[in-house]
């Protein structure tokens, strides 16, 4: 059975300007470095840097919905999230759901979200106003 998310691997175009994204401007602490790769932490969530030169800017109006998103505490959220667009970041879509949301990309077109809110916040919110065709089920009681 699965317990949880492992480590999460992207692949990047510039390492240097990948490691500065994610260790100085978003905060994850860098544990090791190479010349094709990091290994950085988000709470217990791991996370590697991988140059790959296949990898290319994706704009976002041409990839899907897949996204990453990171916990961030309520009085928090103002500022990081004011402090990614003071740094230019690109932001690729505007929150319409419950819970507070920046949705941005890092260099590569990797679509990131901060978000202040929780899965069992998101349900209650659904109950109250569902999803078109949304069935909520007995497993995730």
């Amino acid at each position: 059975m699965l317990q949880s998310l492992n480590h999460l691997t992207l692949a990047v175009s510039d390492l240097q300007k990948s490691v500065t994204f994610w260790h100085e401007l978003l905060g994850l602490t860098l544990h090791a470095r190479w010349n094709t790769g990091a290994y950085l932490t988000c709470g217990d969530l791991w996370v590697c840097l991988s140059y790959d030169e296949a990898r290319r800017y994706v704009p976002p109006q041409e990839s899907d919905y897949t996204h990453y998103a990171f916990t961030v505490a309520e009085e928090d959220f103002e500022p990081f999230s004011h402090r990614l667009e003071q740094a230019g970041v690109t932001v690729w879509k505007q929150n319409k759901s419950e819970g507070a949301s920046f949705y941005f990309l890092d260099p590569d077109g990797h679509k990131l979200e901060l978000h202040v809110g929780s899965l069992a916040a998101r349900l209650a919110a659904c109950r109250e106003k569902p999803y078109a065709g949304m069935v909520f089920t007995s497993d995730g009681a």
